[in-house]
């Protein structure tokens, strides 16, 4: 008589068992865990699952400026030269080596042979003639980051003069005067080299169909949800990638993100809260990541738009936000308060310009001074998405809407899509701002002139501040090859811009990601985006 509830205890844990099975098997091939048909087992996961906040604008990188297509981008492209795994420095990418001329004015390039783009068609010095050429025949709105070359053709700062190919495996860029970050500027993600077929069959829906030489190659982009690549077999570095596939998720709230990689549906997320951080150290299956800090948090004050087009205004602004304490609720310590437009880790940081401080009556001096003694209304633009250098965007947009209002200043805090916030933001169309920059390539010149010098106003200088003095000094920092006489230049540049304000520089951060701890050789870099042609699986 006491069998029964012992057979019946055996059907319970056996029922229990199965449902965790089950369960295991279900995690197992979302992440790309497949059984091995010998021993039945698991087998090593090959699918790696990206969880993001934001989807990808583009997925041409020459048509965009933000991180999240460049995330995706990185993988598919290659460039003529590429930086080291978790610096800045130069090195062989799709050209194997290059020479420069002693006057700076003339490089040219070796490529590496033998390879193919994803459809099939040879990469060679025409492939790269043709991409330049297409870019320098652009403009700010189709091509925004070719404005590194001073311009486009026809212009007075383009610094390209011709681009030719000298024979298959060989090409010659001629500039009109020496441009000290040259090379740097090739290596940036922009700049990845396409299939010439492929731009031509495509069109202007190339940035939905990219085509390069990279890894890996594209599959699927599903809005807003996923992008999917996979393993490009014929990848010029034998035994590489380590990953069969690839998928980057979009899964807008940092919170849910982390849910799903303890859940096990996704491998290795971005934009981890501080806060959360040891939450994850606390999880044996999961790891913190520290990517290199190379960025700044900011916001913008659009310089034509009343009453920004008062300088003692803007400065009024830099007086009035309490940088401290927006670090110590959101950054948990890893952040520097920023003071210029550039980190300290970048050569030719001016360690000498004072920040503003957090004075309320001094900030009430100014707009006083400005005319505005009883303050103003304005709307504060706060990003729809966690970034590397503000993963809580709207938390500290009230932060700052609480700060503002101590002197008047009554700021509605306002938000659209991230497509739309760039486009918006690019066109001049707000007051006021929070955007950030993450560096390109460790150079002055992609903070200072990239994002405030007038030659990049509707590309990447969101401010529409324009300055002939300064761009003057950026100008002449950019053709000077002496790197002393070069951040002696910048220094300059930085009390310019410090005085006019046309910022609120707030934070340089220490951007975090976390991973299951299965997922190794992840190697983050500096500039935001990584190749993942490395990372595998335990």
């Amino acid at each position: 008589m006491k069998k029964k509830p012992f057979i019946l205890l055996l059907i319970s844990l056996l029922a229990i068992s199965m449902f965790l099975a089950g369960c295991n098997s279900k995690t197992n091939e979302a992440t790309g865990g497949k059984k091995d048909p010998v021993s039945g087992s698991a087998a090593k996961k090959d699918t790696l699952v990206y969880g993001r906040g934001g989807d990808s604008t583009s997925l041409d990188p020459i048509t965009s400026t933000e991180g999240e297509t460049f995330k995706v981008t990185e993988n598919i492209f290659e460039n003529l030269i590429q930086y080291g795994d978790q610096d800045t420095t130069i090195n062989p990418g799709l050209a194997e080596s290059w020479e420069v001329t002693p006057d700076g004015l003339t490089y040219t390039f070796k490529l590496r042979q033998g390879v193919k783009f994803h459809d099939g068609t040879d990469f060679n010095a025409e492939a790269v003639v043709f991409n330049f050429d297409r870019w320098m025949n652009g403009n700010a709105d189709s091509f925004p980051y070719y404005t590194m070359f001073g311009g486009y053709k026809g212009e007075k700062g383009h610094v390209i003069k011709e681009v030719k190919a000298v024979d298959d495996h060989t090409v010659q860029f001629v500039l009109t005067r020496p441009q000290a970050p040259f090379l740097k500027n090739l290596a940036m993600s922009p700049f990845g080299i396409a299939s010439p077929a492929a731009v031509k069959k495509y069109g202007d829906k190339f940035r939905q169909h990219p085509v390069g030489t990279g890894p890996f190659k594209f599959v699927e982009w599903k809005e807003n949800d996923t992008i999917t690549l996979e393993k490009n077999p014929d990848y010029w570095q034998k035994g590489y990638p380590k990953l069969n596939k690839v998928i980057f998720r979009v899964i807008p709230e940092n919170t849910a993100r982390l849910n799903a990689l303890a859940n096990g549906e996704i491998d290795v997320m971005d934009g981890l809260n501080n806060s959360d951080e040891a939450t994850v150290k606390a999880n044996a299956n999961l790891q913190v990541i520290e990517r290199p800090s190379m960025n700044v948090g900011y916001i913008g004050l659009t310089t034509t738009r009343k009453p920004f087009d008062n300088k003692l205004v803007r400065q009024a602004i830099n007086y009035a936000i309490d940088k401290k304490s927006i670090i110590d609720a959101f950054y948990g310590g890893k952040a520097l308060e920023a003071v210029n437009p550039m980190p300290p880790s970048i050569e030719g940081y001016n360690k000498s310009v004072e920040p503003y401080p957090y004075d309320l009556e001094k900030a009430k001096q100014l707009l006083k001074e400005a005319g505005y003694e009883k303050g103003f209304e304005t709307d504060l633009w706060a990003m729809p998405v966690a970034r590397p250098y503000m993963p809580e965007a709207q938390k500290v947009a009230e932060v700052i809407q609480e700060s503002l209002s101590k002197i008047g200043v009554k700021a509605k805090i306002q938000s659209v899509d991230w497509a739309t916030y760039l486009d918006k933001a690019a066109k001049g169309e707000f007051d006021m701002f929070m955007l950030g920059w993450t560096g390109d390539n460790g150079d002055p010149d992609n903070f200072l002139y990239t994002l405030l010098d007038k030659d990049s106003i509707g590309s990447n200088n969101y401010s529409y501040y324009s300055n002939d003095q300064l761009h003057d000094i950026l100008i002449k920092a950019q053709t000077e090859t002496d790197q002393v006489k070069r951040n002696a230049l910048y220094e300059q540049a930085q009390v310019i811009i410090h005085d006019d304000s046309p910022w609120v520089p707030l934070v340089h951060s220490t951007p975090l990601l976390a991973a299951g701890k299965d997922v190794v050789n992840y190697l983050p870099h500096p500039t935001g985006s990584e190749a993942l042609t490395k990372v595998e699986f335990k």
